[in-house]
């Protein structure tokens, strides 16, 4: 009743970010293979726009030390 009509129950969990610690890898590993296709993409043209890629660069970067970290904490340590 409070929600708006194009908001579903679904959706206002991921507006809450009650992802679960699989649901946000998936969505982690989702976005750094989204960068890789668009890095490629911009490899393509002679003329490459080297200021954005080095942003998609560094944020692929981001994206794959936020997926090991969130791989770490949801595959206990053996060693403990």
């Amino acid at each position: 009743m409070n929600e708006p009509p194009e908001v579903s129950g679904d959706s206002d969990q991921a507006a809450n970010e009650l992802f679960t610690p699989g649901m946000r890898l998936l969505e982690l590993q989702t976005q750094h293979r989204s960068l890789d296709v668009r890095i490629n993409e911009i490899y393509e043209f002679p003329y490459q726009n080297q200021i954005l890629l080095q942003r998609l660069k560094k944020e692929k970067l981001r994206l794959k030390d936020a997926i090991e970290r969130l791989k770490n904490e949801i595959i206990p340590d053996l060693n403990a």
